[in-house]
């Protein structure tokens, strides 16, 4: 526990000579990674979204590829493609430019939905396959996705079903003035922040960092209580669509790292309810009253979460 906290802490430090005053999205993203779980940064245009993706890839000694994506990527540029080698009359695969450790697939919304399919496939299933073959995707492995949820203009939003596929979903939010005068101070002068960030571990030390919240202890009580809050979901006259089983077991896993990052080897109510809102909140699709009446995702889910009792023993 100690090595964890010990590399949250030096995570937070080096992606914070980049991107002032982000340390809850920063943490968020953190666990996400040692839950191998992919990432939705969902933002206005101009704080930040890729330059803490790109932080988080040049802190940690992993392959990293960035795909700006366009309407005309196709899937086979993504998941690669066979080529036939006249000399030796074979098939030879080429690698897309999914096959890397850490993948920064820039505004996701832009290319079409067969192309965004071919991701999230490769996202949920951890592999490619090409021609019948299958190649495994390196370790460890996670997609930070960047959408813009204001310019709708050109774009193909990502269905229900595929944000189900993101473990989480993070919005960074503007800076305060305090946080701003100091982000002009670092990028208005000769500095190149991001050029200056060297790796704090290596890729075996996060697949070892992995494996330890996976030995973290979610009580009886614990998987009761998400599992009511599931049912809860279900049963709102607000949300036309509920939380699903791989979110339930999404929100436990993000549990079980947030309590390893706090120093325990057991899972509390308070962990659950700190994962709640990044890992369910954009899988819940409104019903048309709750949208016509303005709700939030967040408040119907804070209302669910009310109408769920709370373990008072969970350890």
């Amino acid at each position: 526990m100690q090595v964890t906290q010990r590399f949250a802490q030096l995570l937070k430090k080096n992606v914070g000579k980049v991107i002032v005053g982000k340390e809850d999205a920063v943490a968020l993203m953190m666990i996400a990674l040692l839950c191998r779980g992919h990432v939705l940064i969902e933002d206005v245009p101009g704080v930040g979204k890729t330059t803490l993706a790109s932080a988080l890839a040049r802190s940690l000694d992993c392959s990293f590829k960035r795909i700006q994506f366009t309407p005309d990527i196709t899937p086979s540029d993504i998941t690669g493609f066979s080529l036939a080698n006249f000399k030796t009359g074979e098939l030879e695969y080429r690698p897309g430019m999914i096959m890397s450790q850490i993948v920064l697939a820039d505004e996701i919304n832009r290319t079409s939905p067969k192309t965004q399919s071919s991701l999230l496939e490769v996202m949920e299933e951890g592999q490619v396959s090409v021609d019948g073959v299958t190649y495994q995707m390196p370790r460890p492995f996670i997609v930070l996705a960047t959408q813009n949820p204001v310019d709708f203009v050109g774009t193909y939003p990502l269905p229900e079903a595929q944000l189900d596929r993101f473990f989480m979903r993070i919005a960074i939010g503007y800076p305060t003035a305090e946080e701003e005068a100091d982000i002009l101070e670092r990028y208005t002068g000769s500095a190149r922040p991001m050029e200056d960030l060297k790796p704090i571990c290596t890729s075996s030390d996060i697949v070892r960092l992995q494996q330890e919240v996976e030995k973290v202890y979610a009580a009886k009580e614990i998987r009761v209580y998400v599992s009511g809050i599931a049912a809860a979901s279900r049963k709102s006259g607000a949300l036309q669509l509920g939380v699903s089983t791989r979110a339930a077991i999404s929100l436990v896993r993000a549990s079980q790292a947030h309590a390893l990052l706090d120093g325990r080897d057991y899972v509390k109510p308070e962990d659950v309810q700190a994962m709640a809102e990044p890992v369910l909140a954009h899988r819940l699709v409104l019903s048309p009253e709750a949208r016509m009446r303005n709700m939030t995702a967040q408040r119907v889910l804070n209302n669910v979460m009310g109408s769920v009792q709370v373990p008072v023993k969970a350890k």
